[in-house]
Order: structure tokens, then C-alpha cells, then sequence
């Protein structure tokens, strides 16, 4: 917005001009009710770069003559590289914005009028200068992308958006190779939808009805450095700040003893987020969308898709090599288990990992063995997820656990609901509120635990395993007593009320985190330094979490601090 110096003289001339042409006092007012930005990163170590705004002009509103586009901090572009149109008709007067630090589209003959609406579409060409290195390693080299599209200026704009970004990596990359950063300030999914194009483009994408026309945010993705020329890639990270924006706030702050409190709350949120990150141990390509439901994965395999607690999901391990008679608990504080000398054939690999870690008697080397199946168990997920929907998948397991508990619901008696709850018990324990579902459908009442529950608990005495029942009836399956010659051997399992019932389980996953991993986020951030690393930074700045930048920016200024790796700004003014 131009801003005029009046004088004390003009005042009356002016306030009849205004009551003459009011149009003189109308400020830009308006919508933006779908926006699209579509980020092309090209195997040359360029950027394409478009936006298409929808804009709805208030009645009231100012007739929208210019739009001003901010484009990324520390780009390189030419405006010959820049074409325009607006409801499709060529846009010629295309110019570096006096406001931001962008690009400036006069409508002319085409102006949206006070309570007209109209389609503004814009391309950059050959953007330079947008890739930053994430990570340098002997087998191959990681660079980054992140990118802020543009905003307007609160001032000018009401409503929310109907927005969707769209970032297509450079050809060449397998759907495990690229990884996309958590959006920053984003109001939709973290995840995008994702897709390989036939030219072997890797699309991610993000939409939400809620994002809102002057909003700040953030994504990002990395990917092997080959695909691009290694001379297009930054090795240091820039800063850029604009004096008149950051001494507004700095001195003052700097008076007060504020610098101290900056660091610390620098300091405070790093932790909170390294503390964050470290529970996010699945590797951010196992998000990349493909199509259709991935059946089949057992109940621990699809614990990791979900994410589910490591020590959890190291209890689920724990009961299906007991019940495979693979093991048995002898102590449960400390947690120690013994591990026969034949094992069944049909262990899994990561069954299989699982008690050679507790085969050894130091203890930090058996926390390091099931780090190491872990990190093994998270990779073999990613595999078998290749070329299927994540989101489908999660919302197929999580019926499937609602299934299971409607069956131990539907049950009409104690004994039949204890039998579908022993069937199921491994889906059973991935429900969020177990503990308490457990309660509630059992109450006080009995559940006979299954034939294998006294391998996991060393309090129930047993003389052999020819036969075992529970509750004095002999167990589905089980071999019975022989009916003369030989001795028998029972094992009788109690019936256990449903509160004792899920405090054995819970007791379990805690028996776990105390006596043998140690510190839960500890142990999973071992692992997600493995499975899901953080890009390794060339020099040391101030980064957000998740790699996002950081910028300000409104009507009449832009200001982008990127301090992060391949950081890559844009603001923009709502207007002239």
C-alpha cells in the first residue's frame, strides 16, 4: 500500500475528496479462497516454481491492481524467466516488487474489481541457489530443500484457504531414498500423499481447507545429492535478517537481559524436540503413499507401522516366543528370561534376534542386541511397505484390533470371552486404552489365562507340561491326562480377575522399560538414529525442528532469517 504525507493544511481538502471519492480511502480487502503451488525441483539444480491464487475482492475492498510474490531468501532468478496470467489473459507488467522482496504482477486492463473474483497464475523458471547439503557420508551424500510459500499480509486478507503444495523431486529416486520433512506451522496432515510420476518424479503432497491466506509454513525434503549437480548444492548456511524488523524487538530484550532468555529458550525448545524426535523412529519414507492395504503383517510388525511404544512392542515379542515355547520367564524383577536349547522351527527373525539378546549376560550388550533387532524389525517394515498406502494400512490393523475386541465383548460366558481374549491377545494390547478396556469388560470378573501364560509368570508353579488346564478344566488344545500307566503332570493356570489380568500385561511392559532397556526414550532414540537420522548440519546455527526455516513478513516488508539447512523462504504484501 503507497502511503502519502498530508499535511496539516489539506486536511479539509482531503476529507471532502473523501467524501467525493470514497474509492480514495478503500484499502486492499480480500479472500483467498484456493490457492495451489506446485514446486518442480529439476535434475539441473533448478527450481520451478508456480502459484495459482484464487482471489475473491470484498466489496468494499480496494480494486486489486498489483500482487506482490515474495520469492525465496537467497534465490537467484530473472524476470525474464517469469510469466503470468490473470483469468488466463497474458499478465505484461511484471516487475521487482518495491514491497517484498519478490516479484510485482500489475493487472492493468484486468484488475479485479470490488466484488469481482478472478484466477492469478504465476511461473519462475530456473530459480538458483535453493539446495543445502543435509549430510556427507562415505557411501553417498544427502542434500536438502525447504521452502516457505507465499503469504499475505494479515491486513489485507480474510477467510481461510483451501491450499495444496505440491513438491516434485528431481528424477532418479527410488521411493526409499527421499525423505520429506514434518511441515512446520502446517494445520493439515504432517503426512503427504505421495506418488512416483512415469518420468520417475517422486510427488509429495499436502492439502488442507485450513490453512489460512497469511499463514507461515514450512516443507521440505531430502534426497541423495547425485541427482543434481554437485555445484548447485551450498555447503554453508546463510543467514539474513532485516535490521529495522529484528532491532524492534532485540533491543528491548537486550536492555532487559534478554539475550540470556533467548538462549534459553532456544536451548528448551531444541530439547523438547530432540526428546520429540527421538520416539519417531520410522523412517519418513516409509510415509510415501502408495496404493492399497499391505495384509499380512503380524501384530508386533504392525506395532512398528504404528509406532507403537518400543517397550511394548519388545512385551508383544516377549509373549509370542513364550507362547511358541521359545522361552520362559524366570524372574520378572528384574526381568530375566531362559531360553531353551531347541527352539521351534517357526520363530521369526526378529523372534529369532529377540532371545539371542537375552542369550547374553551382560547387560548392556543384551540392550544393544534388541536395538539392533529393532532397528532391523523398523527397516524390514519399510520393505514390506513399498508400493502401499501407509494410511491405509494403519486404519486396516486398527479394525482389526477392533474386531478382536468385539469378539471378547460379544462373548455370552466368562470362559468363552477368556478364550477369544487369550486368541487375540496380541491385537488386543495394541488398542491405546487397553488397561482400561481390559477392566471394563472384565470387571471383577474371571479371565482363564491361555496354556503358555506360565512361562510368562514365574509365581505359577508347574511340575510339567503334559497337560495344563485353566481353571481346572483342560486347556483348548492341550494334551490331556493319559488315562492309566503313565503319571501325570498338570500345570493349572489361574483365573485371574480382569483388573489383576491387564495389570500383569501393563506390569510386563514396565518390567521392560525399568530392568532392561533402561530409559525408554534413551533406547528408542538409539534406534532412531539408525532408522530415521537427523541431517547432519555443515556449520553451526540456530535450525527448528524438523529443518524448518524461519521468516516474518507482511504488507509492506519481507523479512526471511534462514538458519537452516537448504532453507528457502517466501513472503509477500497483499497489495500496492
Amino acid at each position: 500500500m503507497k502511503k502519502f504525507k498530508v499535511s496539516g493544511i489539506l486536511i479539509a481538502l482531503l476529507l471532502v475528496l473523501t467524501l467525493v471519492q470514497p474509492v480514495l480511502a478503500q484499502e486492499y480487502y480480500f479472500q483467498v479462497p484456493e490457492a495451489q503451488v506446485n514446486v518442480y525441483l529439476e535434475s539441473n539444480g533448478t527450481v520451478t516454481l508456480e502459484y495459482f491464487y484464487h482471489f475473491q475482492n470484498s466489496a468494499s475492498g480496494h480494486v486489486i491492481d498489483f500482487v506482490d510474490i515474495g520469492m525465496p531468501g537467497n534465490s537467484d532468478y530473472s524476470l525474464s524467466d517469469v510469466t503470468a496470467t490473470i483469468d488466463d489473459q497474458p499478465v505484461s507488467d511484471i516487475s521487482s516488487s518495491p514491497y517484498v522482496d519478490g516479484i510485482a504482477l500489475g493487472l492493468g486492463a484486468n484488475s479485479i474489481q470490488p466484488g469481482g473474483s478472478g484466477i492469478l497464475y504465476m511461473k519462475v523458471e530456473n530459480i538458483g541457489n535453493l539446495f543445502y547439503i543435509a549430510s556427507e557420508k562415505e557411501t553417498e551424500s544427502y542434500a536438502s530443500f525447504n521452502f516457505q510459500p507465499n503469504y499475505f499480509g494479515s491486513e489485507y486478507v480474510s477467510g481461510s484457504t483451501n491450499l495444496t503444495v505440491n513438491l516434485l523431486l528431481p528424477p532418479g529416486l527410488t521411493d526409499q531414498e527421499a525423505n520429506w520433512i514434518n511441515p512446520k506451522g502446517w494445520p493439515g496432515d504432517a503426512t503427504p500423499a505421495s506418488e512416483i510420476y512415469d518420468d520417475g518424479r517422486i510427488l509429495y503432497q499436502w492439502s488442507s481447507s485450513e490453512a489460512s491466506p497469511d499463514g507461515k509454513y514450512t516443507f521440505g525434503a531430502t534426497f541423495p545429492a547425485r541427482v543434481i549437480p554437485t555445484e548447485v548444492i551450498n555447503t554453508r548456511q546463510t543467514v539474513t535478517f532485516n535490521p529495522d524488523e529484528i532491532l524492534g524487538w532485540a533491543i528491548p530484550l537486550v536492555c532487559c537481559g534478554g539475550i540470556i532468555g533467548i538462549f534459553v529458550l532456544v536451548i528448551v525448545l531444541a530439547v523438547r524436540s530432540a526428546k520429540k524426535r527421538q520416539l519417531q523412529y520410522l523412517p519418513p519414507k516409509i510415509a510415501i503413499e502408495g496404493h492399497g492395504i499391505k495384509r499380512g503383517l503380524t501384530s508386533v510388525e504392525a506395532a512398528i507401522l504404528m509406532e507403537q511404544p518400543m517397550d511394548k512392542i519388545l512385551t508383544m515379542i516377549l509373549f509370542a516366543v513364550t507362547k511358541k515355547e521359545a522361552a520362559q520367564v524366570t524372574s520378572r524383577d528384574p526381568l530375566e528370561i531362559k531360553v531353551e536349547d531347541k527352539l521351534p522351527e517357526d520363530l521369526r527373525d526378529y523372534e529369532k534376534s529377540f532371545l539371542e539378546a537375552f542369550r547374553k549376560t551382560n547387560k548392556s550388550e543384551r540392550r544393544k542386541g534388541l536395538q539392533d533387532m529393532m532397528i532391523a524389525l523398523v527397516r524390514t517394515v519399510g520393505e514390506k511397505m513399498k508400493g502401499f498406502s501407509r494410511k491405509e494400512t494403519v486404519a486396516y490393523y486398527e479394525e482389526i484390533i477392533k474386531q478382536a475386541w468385539q469378539q471378547v465383548e460379544a462373548a455370552q460366558t466368562p470362559e468363552v470371552r477368556a478364550e477369544k481374549y487369550s486368541e487375540s491377545a496380541d491385537w488386543t494390547m495394541l488398542d491405546k486404552d487397553y488397561d482400561g478396556r481390559t477392566r471394563r469388560t472384565f470387571g471383577t470378573g474371571p479371565v482363564f489365562m491361555p496354556s503358555w501364560w506360565w512361562r510368562t509368570d514365574p509365581t505359577i508353579s508347574h511340575a510339567g507340561t503334559s497337560a495344563r488346564t485353566m481353571g481346572g478344566s483342560v486347556a483348548k488344545g492341550s494334551a490331556a491326562a493319559p488315562s492309566g500307566g503313565g503319571k501325570s503332570t498338570t500345570v493349572t493356570l489361574p483365573s485371574l480377575p480382569g483388573s489383576d489380568a491387564a495389570a500383569f500385561v501393563i506390569g510386563s511392559v514396565q518390567a521392560f522399560s525399568s530392568g532392561v532397556v533402561g530409559n525408554i526414550a534413551a533406547f528408542t532414540g538409539a534406534v532412531t538414529t539408525k532408522t530415521n537420522p537427523v541431517p547432519v548440519q555443515t556449520s553451526s546455527t540456530f535450525r527448528g525442528s524438523g529443518g524448518g526455516g524461519f521468516s516474518s513478513g507482511g504488507g509492506h516488508s519481507c523479512a526471511c532469517a534462514c538458519a537452516c539447512a537448504g532453507c528457502a523462504c517466501a513472503c509477500a504484501g497483499g497489495g500496492r
